[in-house]
């Protein structure tokens, strides 16, 4: 356990970074369960939501660091092509 005042005060700190980084990690990871959920459902319409909601939560978590800006684009880029696949398969069938 830290002893000097300033190393006390950066433990709290670290410790509730820690903690939103984390509930910023599982919101996101949530959102994508839910979109990809919706996808196997075939509801497109709900998944075109959910869609809107995971590049918010992507751009924020990247925002504060959370996760790099390159995984945030990268996570947004294959949702999105997820769900084109799912409406070009949906129109040929």
């Amino acid at each position: 356990m830290p002893k000097i005042k300033s190393a006390k005060k950066a433990l709290r700190q670290s410790l509730r970074r820690k903690k939103q980084n984390l509930q910023r990690k599982t919101n996101l990871k949530k959102t994508i369960k839910a979109y990809q959920g919706a996808i196997k459902a075939g509801k497109l319409e709900e998944a075109k939501k959910y869609l809107s909601e995971v590049y918010k939560l992507a751009d924020k978590t990247a925002k504060s660091k959370t996760i790099k800006k390159g995984k945030a684009d990268r996570i947004k880029s294959r949702l999105a092509q997820l769900l084109a696949k799912a409406k070009s398969s949906k129109t040929s069938s």
